[in-house]
């Protein structure tokens, strides 16, 4: 399933695996470990940008259990809203292929692999990908080690691509959302969340003394910014937002944890009509099927957003 799609990073040249190496034409090789590729792009300027996620992979752990469960039903709630968008595999077709941008606890491979989908967890650090295939060992679930702005994947090699809560913390939101297109093929999808209209907050870093973004968060995004991101006719954009703040403030989640997505939504909408903090956005970039040329150069699109879904 990886293999076939596999190239090597910005230069997507393709590979072969010569005595457990992966070569390129160009003369790259990557290593692999425990059979997971190691593909971060080694000309990246981005060394600090590497060595942060690197280690805060390598101190947390994101496969623990959540302890407070208002912080779980909110997370599971951010996962239903996602799951809406993305295709499913049916027994008449090929199964669908799904790239998890930022995989964390895997949570896309645990829901989706066992209906068959296939499902590809990448990250920068070889420990999430690695605990990932451990904890989920499907035959239809891979993993890859690489950067997000370089994925090592040819054009269109996925029906869709899933960035769970990555946005903010990346350097560059446009080249990030033009680089997970690339890899989507026409007619598929780029789907992906983030904390909505967020205030960002800072600490000073008692090592370096220095003003520090709380929870790695640089950027926040409402409809219209992360509108504005893809390049210009490159994809059809729809969002939804979600999440009543009050409830949450309120640990209203006893009440409606039991309830199904569609029901809780209702509850929700009512909710923000009655008091309007919305705490979630989730946006689908779907690429059309005769998909346009462009480069990293043109104008980006400050379109306004198609619609917004509600239910």
């Amino acid at each position: 399933m990886l293999r076939t799609r596999l190239a090597e990073p910005r230069t997507l040249a393709p590979l072969r695996e010569i005595n457990g190496v992966l070569r390129s034409e160009t003369g790259a090789e990557y290593r692999l470990a425990d059979g997971i590729p190691i593909m971060l792009d080694t000309t990246s300027a981005a060394a600090d940008y590497h060595t942060h996620y690197e280690t805060d992979a390598a101190e947390f752990d994101y496969f623990e259990e959540r302890d407070d469960p208002a912080t779980a039903h909110d997370e599971r709630r951010v996962y239903e809203a996602l799951l809406r968008h993305i295709p499913r595999s049916g027994s008449d077709k090929k199964p669908v292929a799904v790239l998890d941008v930022g995989c964390g606890r895997a949570w896309v491979a645990r829901t989706l692999c066992p209906a068959g989908t296939d499902v590809c967890s990448l990250d920068i650090s070889l420990h999430n990908p690695q605990k990932a295939v451990e904890r989920y060992p499907y035959p239809n679930h891979a993993a890859v080690v690489a950067d997000a702005f370089a994925l090592p994947f040819a054009s269109g090699a996925f029906d869709a691509v899933v960035a769970s809560e990555v946005i903010e913390h990346v350097p560059d939101p446009a080249a990030f959302v033009g680089e997970l297109l690339r890899v989507v093929a026409p007619g598929g999808s780029v789907i992906l969340s983030t904390p909505y209209k967020e205030k960002l907050r800072y600490v000073l870093c008692m090592h370096c003394n220095q003003r520090t973004p709380l929870h790695a968060h640089i950027h926040s995004f409402d409809e219209r910014t992360l509108g504005g991101l893809a390049p210009a006719g490159a994809a059809a954009y729809s969002f939804e937002t979600f999440g009543n703040k009050a409830m949450l403030f309120l640990r209203f989640h006893p009440l409606v944890s039991w309830m199904p997505h569609g029901l809780w939504r209702i509850v929700d909408s009512l909710a923000n009509a009655v008091v309007n903090k919305r705490a979630h956005i989730v946006v689908v970039w779907r690429k059309p099927l005769e998909q346009p040329l462009y480069h990293d150069s043109q104008k980006q699109s400050h379109n306004e957003p198609q619609r917004e879904e509600n239910t």
